[in-house]
């Protein structure tokens, strides 16, 4: 049985984590997964606990910024332990840290490169530093043919990326909670008739005031409209303010971080996706599966999910009269809205899925394997991990 360890540094239970663990369940029972995250001031557990439930080996490195030789040698201990044949890195510390334990035994080594956030000076520096490190990778796999264009430009050699889209599980949406939708009409003082959904972290690159803006022209002419943004960050107080100066407070809420927004999600009556960026959005494609249309921003990966007929609800990023155009013709048309939200549906359960995922990755982690033959100076590297050293916790 093959063994990848995958090295993270995971903040919460989000989108990626979620892709991490579709996929290794995926994978088995041929390929053995095994996660590792960079504690994140102990906000990597629920992460790990979830990896845990399903059955997987997890650890939680004690050592973190700045102490890297320490984390490194953390991470040479599971790879050894474990017998690691692979190694999956997420990010970019994980990446340049994982990358260097990887080459120090002579494993291969791939990055999964998700996008870039460039949403303050600290992240736009960490993401330079990891479109040098990609190229030090033996593969890259990019999320979207969008993410892809950008890696390229980063200066990673074409013979390195390999493109494999995103995936989304059909069972979180294959039925709706009944009170779901009572739920949300009682977050507003007024029940709407239309709810509007978003979810992400609230910071710049997401172009949420773009959104706020939107919202204020579409309630000009359907004051009956509500609009909810799932989520936090540090863009909330700004995003508060404009909310009220829109004289949106009681139509636009912002209703913070839910770890059941797969409850609620079916019952929007349409997604809206306003990012300036994105690797290939798991809200967009969660909202497809849940049978919700989408308006989206045409950004990175978002129109390989949103095409044929429904790439007329793609926007220009940063264009709020593009976007309220949208949204009121969406909700015009009640019969139409439902159309395109059952062929979105259909393409998204039939093109984005794990078992499909997990077909790419098999015939990546092959070849990345037989290159490293018997007798070949990774493997004997690869031999020499299995001495012990200090490690990280095992849970």
């Amino acid at each position: 049985m093959t063994t990848v360890v995958h090295v993270t540094a995971s903040p919460f239970f989000g989108g990626p984590e979620r892709q991490m663990l579709g996929l290794a369940k995926a994978l088995c029972p041929d390929i053995r997964s095994v996660f590792l995250s960079f504690s994140e001031e102990g906000r990597c557990r629920p992460f790990l606990e979830n990896a845990q439930r399903e059955g997987f080996e997890v650890g939680e490195l004690r050592h973190d910024t700045p102490r890297f030789l320490g984390a490194v040698r953390e991470i040479l201990d599971v790879l050894g332990r474990h017998r690691a044949e692979v190694v999956c890195v997420h990010g970019y510390k994980a990446g340049i840290l994982g990358r260097v334990a990887a080459r120090w035994i002579g494993l291969p080594v791939v990055a999964v490169s998700r996008g870039w956030t460039g949403e303050c000076f600290r992240v736009r520096l960490y993401e330079s530093l990891d479109r040098i490190n990609l190229r030090l990778m033996n593969r890259v796999v990019c999320v979207s043919q969008g993410q892809a264009a950008k890696v390229r430009k980063a200066g990673v050699p074409e013979r390195k990326i390999v493109v494999i889209p995103n995936a989304i599980e059909a069972s979180r949406f294959a039925s709706a909670d009944p009170g779901a939708r009572q739920e949300l009409e009682s977050l507003f003082p007024r029940p709407p008739r239309w709810i509007v959904g978003a979810a992400g972290r609230l910071s710049t690159e997401k172009g949420f005031f773009v959104l706020v803006d939107a919202a204020e022209r579409v309630t000009r002419s359907l004051p009956d409209v509500g609009f909810v943004l799932f989520g936090e960050g540090v863009l909330r107080p700004a995003l508060t303010q404009q909310i009220k100066a829109r004289g949106l407070s009681d139509r636009f809420l912002l209703a913070g971080f839910r770890s059941d927004l797969d409850r609620l999600l079916p019952s929007f009556d349409l997604l809206v996706q306003s990012s300036f960026t994105e690797g290939m959005p798991n809200v967009v494609l969660e909202a497809c599966a849940a049978g919700v249309p989408v308006v989206a921003t045409a950004v990175g990966g978002t129109p390989e999910i949103i095409e044929g007929p429904a790439s007329d609800l793609l926007v220009p990023p940063g264009d709020p009269e593009a976007m309220a155009e949208r949204i009121r013709s969406v909700l015009a048309d009640n019969q139409g809205r439902l159309d395109l939200a059952g062929r979105a549906r259909e393409h998204v359960l039939g093109r984005f899925t794990f078992t499909a995922q997990a077909q790419l990755y098999r015939k990546l982690f092959g070849e990345l394997i037989g290159a490293a033959e018997p007798g070949s100076e990774g493997s004997a590297l690869a031999s020499e991990s299995r001495m012990p050293l200090s490690g990280a916790v095992e849970r």
